[in-house]
């Protein structure tokens, strides 16, 4: 009879949206985190992407760390006790909170989005390496300098595209990066939006 009751509250769990959720921007692209936690079940369950990297059943301990690694990066996942019976879930990458990770990824990744014809791009430079990648690859690019700055040559579908860099004349704000796509400028996107958990 316990095996049964037991198995209902591991099915009724497993209906349920996770227990947190956070976007992790890389250079190769966002990767979604997706930690569910049976709180009468003991499970934990970590999936990247949608793909299942993680996967305890009964846990007796409902607190603590789930450490895990993917793509050379650790990840912690910190489960704490709140008043009510309830629990707080905080992500650490690499040793630092999700949000200073964020922003220091913010710091060193600029980061767009652009639909040519049906297809949609993402398209990130490292400003570190002067590295592009479109789309989570790695591209050959070429690079001159202009009377204004320097520009990053390359091709997004079949389309000519470039980052152009030029000084933005303050120093708190140093070079700015911005990216054309057959000489129509394409915004940046932001990698920490205010309602994003911390």
């Amino acid at each position: 009879m316990a095996a049964i009751l037991l198995k209902s509250l591991h099915t009724l769990e497993s209906l349920n949206e996770p227990t947190a959720k956070w976007n992790v921007p890389f250079k190769d692209g966002n990767h979604v985190i997706e930690f569910e936690h049976g709180t009468a079940s003991g499970r934990r369950l970590v999936k990247i992407d949608g793909k299942e990297l993680v996967h305890r059943d009964w846990m007796f301990q409902l607190v603590g760390d789930e450490v895990f690694k993917f793509n050379g990066n650790t990840f912690v996942i910190r489960i704490d006790p709140i008043p009510g019976l309830q629990y707080s879930y905080t992500l650490w990458v690499n040793g630092k909170s999700y949000k200073n990770f964020v922003q220091t990824q913010s710091k060193i990744l600029e980061t767009w989005s652009a639909n040519v014809g049906n297809e949609e791009y993402r398209i990130v430079l490292d400003k570190q390496t002067q590295n592009v990648w479109v789309n989570g690859e790695q591209i050959e690019t070429e690079s001159e300098f202009t009377d204004d700055g320097a520009e990053i040559l390359f091709s997004v579908g079949d389309l000519p595209a470039a980052i152009r860099t030029s000084s933005s004349g303050q120093k708190d704000i140093g070079i700015i990066y911005s990216l054309y796509i057959n000489d129509v400028e394409i915004k940046n996107e932001t990698l920490l939006k205010e309602d994003q958990e911390t």
